[in-house]
Formats: C-alpha cells, sequence, structure tokens
C-alpha cells in the first residue's frame, strides 16, 4: 500500500468506522501498514474534529446533531443496533395502556416490536405516503404516533373514541433525538419538532429514550427534556459501560444490548 498521508489516513479511517459502525486501533494499523500509536493519534484529532467518538481500543462514528438525516438513511444506519435496541425498549411496555411512539426509524422498530397479544384500545397511524400500505399491525395499545414522513408536523389519527394530539395524556411516551448528554439533555434542530417532543414527556407518566450510541454526547439547537424526566435509557453495548453507569448515577436505568 502506497504510503498515505495524515489526511488521507483519518478519511479512510472515518470511511471504514462509517461503514461498518465502529473501528478497532489494531485492525487500523494493520489495514493501514501503520503503528497503534499513529492510529491513536489519528483517532484523537478526529475526535477534537467531532467526526469520531474514541472508546477502550477503538472509536466509533459520530452524527452530526445539527441537521436531520433522511429517513432513507436512518432505515440504512446501524440497522441490527437499532432493531437491538428496538426489541428491548418494547419490553419495557409493561402494563402501559397508552403509548407515544415519537418519530423516526427506531421509534417505528419499537412500535413494529411491541407484543400483539394483549387486548386493549387499539389505533393506528396513517401509512406513510413514501411507504407502500403493509398490513395493519396489532399493537397493544392505544398508540399515539408522530408523522415519521414529516417530522415538523404532528398528524392526528382517532380511532372510534379518541383523538390523538402532541398534549394527549399517555402512560408511556418512547422517545427519540439528535443528541442526549448528561449536561445538556435530549435536544434536536428544529424547534416544532423539539415542542412535540416536550408535549409528549410532560403529558406522559413514564418517558423511555430510545436510540444508539452515537447520539450520546452530541448536543443540537433546541432542547427539549432534562435526563431526569427519563425513566429509562436503551441503546446499545457500543456506548462504554463507563458512561452508562454516568448515565445511571443520575436515577434513571441504562439498558445496553
Amino acid at each position: 500500500m502506497a504510503t498515505m498521508t495524515a489526511e488521507e489516513r483519518q478519511r479512510e479511517i472515518v470511511r471504514a468506522a462509517r461503514r461498518t459502525g465502529s473501528v478497532d486501533v489494531a485492525s487500523l494499523a494493520a489495514e493501514l501498514g501503520v503503528a497503534k500509536e499513529t492510529v491513536r493519534r489519528d483517532l484523537r484529532t478526529l475526535e477534537d474534529h467531532g467526526l469520531m467518538r474514541r472508546t477502550h481500543g477503538g472509536a466509533y462514528p459520530v452524527e452530526s446533531a445539527g441537521f436531520e438525516t433522511t429517513l432513507a438513511f436512518r432505515t440504512t444506519s446501524h440497522v441490527p443496533e437499532k432493531r437491538r435496541i428496538a426489541a428491548a425498549a418494547a419490553e419495557l411496555l409493561g402494563d402501559a395502556e397508552t403509548v407515544f411512539v415519537d418519530e423516526g426509524f427506531t421509534p417505528q422498530l419499537i412500535a413494529e416490536a411491541l407484543p400483539r397479544d394483549r387486548a386493549a384500545d387499539r389505533g393506528h397511524p396513517p401509512p406513510s405516503p413514501r411507504r407502500a400500505r403493509s398490513p395493519r399491525p396489532t399493537t397493544p395499545a392505544f398508540c399515539c404516533s408522530a408523522a415519521g414522513s414529516a417530522p415538523a408536523r404532528w398528524r392526528p389519527w382517532t380511532t372510534g373514541r379518541r383523538r390523538c394530539s402532541p398534549d394527549s395524556s399517555s402512560t408511556l411516551a418512547f422517545i427519540g433525538a439528535n443528541g442526549i448528554s448528561r449536561e445538556h439533555g435530549l435536544t434536536t434542530p428544529d424547534p416544532a419538532v423539539s415542542e412535540v417532543k416536550a408535549q409528549a414527556i410532560r403529558g406522559s407518566r413514564r418517558a423511555v429514550f430510545a436510540g444508539v450510541h452515537t447520539k450520546f454526547g452530541m448536543v443540537s439547537f433546541c432542547r427539549f427534556a432534562d435526563i431526569s424526566s427519563l425513566e429509562a435509557i436503551v441503546t446499545s453495548t457500543l456506548l462504554p459501560a463507563s458512561e452508562a453507569h454516568r448515565y445511571s448515577l443520575q436515577g434513571l436505568q441504562v439498558i445496553r444490548v
């Protein structure tokens, strides 16, 4: 392999991390033909520029919290991790009778993972115009769902008895965010989306954040909730255990899957 400049090497590291979800120092050193310390130095530089977050023995890419990624990107990025998170989040349903499901791909997976064998009022959001109609799922409770195809708007829908809006009360809210940090709480770049999320949390007795490891430590424009407003955080084992422990010290359950 021809000798790369530091800039070329760092670009390759970012590409590899975004392609696979994470990288480790030993593998990168072997692939790039450089010393492990050179890779560690590159990772420190990339972290300083906000492109990577280092872990013990490696690093993972961070998504910018300053903009909304497209739904198409979210449905192809970290999918196995998101499916594990969704399955674990759905297990927190308990005896909830009314559930708010936030917009986004991970919340969509949570809705699909909710158990199908409970009798309760059932509500269903309208199908997205960007997706083909699929058979109507059976959900365990009356679900309010933000419209994934237009996150800046709330699209209320009804069953025979109730109309759902962002300030409707719910037993449990599954919430997503562009960024989550101990200092700045839950954030998103869009003020309208921020208000919907804030109202959903205020109107719920329980709130659960579900998101991939790249969301942690990121801060966006609009803060809509404090960490203390959450009952639990569900993420993956790609979030270091030490960082998960710091969040748990604020009095909430942190589940890594």
